[in-house]
């Protein structure tokens, strides 16, 4: 049986989610399956190639819910999980029990680990460092900025590598070594060694870059990453760097999107006041409460600055 997967790409999340939902259906639902992956991303013109779903079984691990008939398990907690009122409609009529949602759980991986066991009975303890990791780095769950941004664990070490490598292929086999492997054996692999280096070094160059290109005012900190190819920086970058703020608004081209990031300080001394997701929503964006993002077509900088501009005013109030 071939179960085909799609995924959260470049996502410390979205590969866990992989590797946690293979290991649950090879061991409670179809053991001896074969499982191929798919990273998907958020794009301004976001649509299903109904060629995705070539499995006996497909499923949908840490992304938007795709109401394809050949759709057979979907888990998400996304506070945007639907695309249009149809998609969630469809999920609703769902009687499978194979179709979750739940926006509660800080990461996807955790929602997996937790329905499999209630459900079906299943656990494995070997992988409950790979669940604890996903809620750390999926909800923000440091300590501090500094240890989400120094990298000094084996966890952000592979985050950084899964974020920021090109392609998906290596994304594919850290989630095959994520179903068997703890992740320091995965980041001493000379694979992840080589990619590693170099990418580290970029992600110094980057804290110096945010650094030059930031600008605060009023608890919001904007910046303008045009012309430096840096989509996959660190997130907690501006907060290593302005501790005292509460939101992030920050413009990224790539070669497939113009992206808005819009983020909250988990460390913030005030709370948040904005939900994050609902202000992306309107931009046809989503995420979740305290962070979120906007997908706009290659080259549409000036209406991507635009409407970051109308964010961080609004922000600001």
């Amino acid at each position: 049986m071939l179960i085909r997967v799609l995924y959260h790409d470049h996502c410390f999340d979205g590969a866990a989610s992989a590797a946690f939902f293979s290991r649950f259906i090879a061991g409670a639902v179809h053991p001896g399956a074969e499982f191929r992956y798919t990273g998907m991303a958020h794009r301004a013109s976001q649509n299903f190639d109904p060629a995705l779903f070539d499995g006996d079984e497909n499923a949908i691990v840490d992304f938007k819910y795709c109401n394809n008939p050949r759709l057979t398990w979907w888990f998400d907690h996304h506070q945007s999980a639907f695309l249009t009122p149809e998609d969630a409609e469809d999920f609703r009529r769902d009687t499978s029990g194979r179709k979750l949602y739940d926006a509660s759980y800080k990461s996807c991986t955790s929602f997996i680990a937790a329905v499999a066991c209630e459900r079906w009975g299943f656990r494995a303890p070997d992988l409950e460092d790979l669940v604890r990791w996903s809620i750390v780095i999926d909800g923000a769950q440091y300590q501090d900025a500094r240890a989400a941004v120094e990298l000094g664990s084996p966890a952000m070490k592979l985050t950084l590598v899964i974020e920021a490598s090109k392609g998906s292929d290596i994304v594919h086999r850290v989630i095959g070594w994520m179903q068997r492997r703890t992740l320091a054996e995965i980041v001493a692999e000379p694979e992840i060694q080589a990619l590693y280096a170099p990418l580290y070094q970029r992600h110094l160059e980057s804290i110096d870059i945010i650094r030059g290109r930031a600008e605060q005012a009023d608890g919001v900190v904007y910046f303008d990453l045009a012309g430096y190819e840096m989509e996959g920086y660190n997130k907690f970058i501006p907060y290593y760097l302005f501790p005292k703020s509460i939101y992030t608004v920050s413009v990224s081209p790539s070669s497939f999107r113009t992206k808005i990031s819009v983020g909250s300080n988990p460390w913030s001394p005030e709370e948040p006041r904005h939900n994050l997701a609902s202000i992306c929503e309107r931009y046809g964006g989503g995420g979740h409460a305290r962070v979120g993002a906007i997908s706009f077509e290659p080259g549409q900088l000036e209406k991507a600055r635009k409407v970051a501009a109308e964010i961080v005013e609004e922000l600001k109030t």
